[in-house]
């Protein structure tokens, strides 16, 4: 069943969800935000990606610079970093250019390399919308870290496709049910902007139950 538009969820919000369902839910269902060194550094690194009026032809590639995306089959809207389009002998043809281009998403992360896999679903997505746009196959995008100044390429496999599909389901689910997942403490709590607004901490704090059956036992030890 097709989801309306006024129910698209931000393309961005796979890497929140990832990290943690229910710092997706504030930002997302909340709508809760909350500002630290970490999301400022992100914001300055993405100034000069996200500036969409600057456009231009390196040789064979073209580069497009927030370029607007949306997948109707996920519900999902937004847009990407960078999108390059390569000239090759097989792919497809772009308005008012020559010859045919294969379609190449980068996305600008302010970090290193991270050990879970939420920017390299976040860039999946993107592909994901790019081949509903151009009905074409998207293989392969990179992930520029600002850390390392380096490119990380990222190969899209049917096993990561499928893995973002599952992930917009969810959230899907959760958004209509205006459902926040309850707090779920771990140390990546303390580099959370929202630590503040979610009190991760008061997770670990037990029950009324448990606390009263905690104090008797202790007295009577």
């Amino acid at each position: 069943m097709e989801i309306k538009e006024e129910d698209y969820l931000m393309l961005s919000g796979i890497q929140h969800f990832v990290f943690c369902q229910r710092q997706w839910a504030l930002i997302h269902i909340e709508q809760q935000w909350a500002e630290n060194e970490h999301t400022t550094a992100g914001e300055l690194l993405h100034k000069n990606a996200h500036d969409p009026y600057f456009n231009e032809k390196r040789k064979d590639i073209i580069i497009s610079r927030a370029m607007p995306v949306v997948s109707r089959s996920m519900g999902v809207s937004g847009e990407c970093d960078i999108v390059e389009f390569r000239k090759v002998p097989d792919g497809i043809s772009l308005h008012g250019h020559r010859g045919l281009y294969q379609v190449y998403p980068v996305e600008y992360k302010k970090g290193s390399p991270k050990a879970g896999n939420a920017d390299i679903l976040q860039l999946t997505a993107q592909a994901l919308c790019l081949e509903e746009m151009f009905s074409a196959e998207v293989k392969e995008g990179a992930i520029f870290y600002g850390e390392t100044r380096r490119r990380e390429n990222i190969l899209f496999t049917d096993e990561l496709k499928e893995k973002v599909k599952d992930c917009f389901c969810q959230m899907h689910q959760l958004y209509d049910k205006r459902y926040t997942p309850k707090v779920k403490w771990s140390k990546s709590c303390n580099a959370c902007s929202l630590k503040d607004i979610c009190l991760p901490k008061l997770g670990k704090t037990p029950n009324v139950k448990e606390y009263i059956h905690t104090a008797i036992t202790e007295d009577c030890q």
